[in-house]
């Protein structure tokens, strides 16, 4: 006669809780927009203030004078903010979050917070400084 081996049952009880951090995240992301996206607005009946696009990682608010001009102004907004983070990481200067570039014709002030990108288009002679602490950041 054969000896079966008696084979021990051995219950795992798992218990997973889920943790939802990014849909808090995502809603208070899109708090923070909307909130941007009507202070852009009352800031775009500024006297000097040629434009705006806001950006996010899931939507963008443009306003221009100049529709025609939009891809322009996109590169340019991008290309600044790029370049400021390229320098800053270069000389270790930490985390870019507001880069001026004053030429002759137009002034452009770029904000990057936590995901949001913000590129205002203003007349050279627009105090920039009044502009951002408009900005509820």
């Amino acid at each position: 006669m054969e000896k079966q081996a008696a084979r021990k049952k051995r219950s795992i009880h798992e218990t997973n809780t889920p943790v939802i951090i990014e849909e808090a995240a995502t809603l208070n992301e899109e708090e923070t927009y909307t909130k941007l996206s009507k202070a852009l607005a009352e800031i775009r009946k500024t006297k000097g203030i040629i434009g705006y696009i806001l950006r996010n990682t899931t939507a963008a608010t443009i306003d221009l004078q100049e529709p025609a001009r939009l891809v322009q102004y996109a590169i340019l907004s991008s290309q600044a903010l790029e370049s400021s983070q390229q320098i800053a990481e270069q000389f270790q200067l930490g985390e870019v979050e507001t880069t001026i570039i004053d030429a002759a014709d137009a002034k452009l002030l770029c904000i990057n917070k936590n995901e949001i990108k913000i590129a205002i288009y203003m007349e050279p002679k627009t105090d920039h400084n009044d502009i951002q602490k408009r900005i509820p950041l």
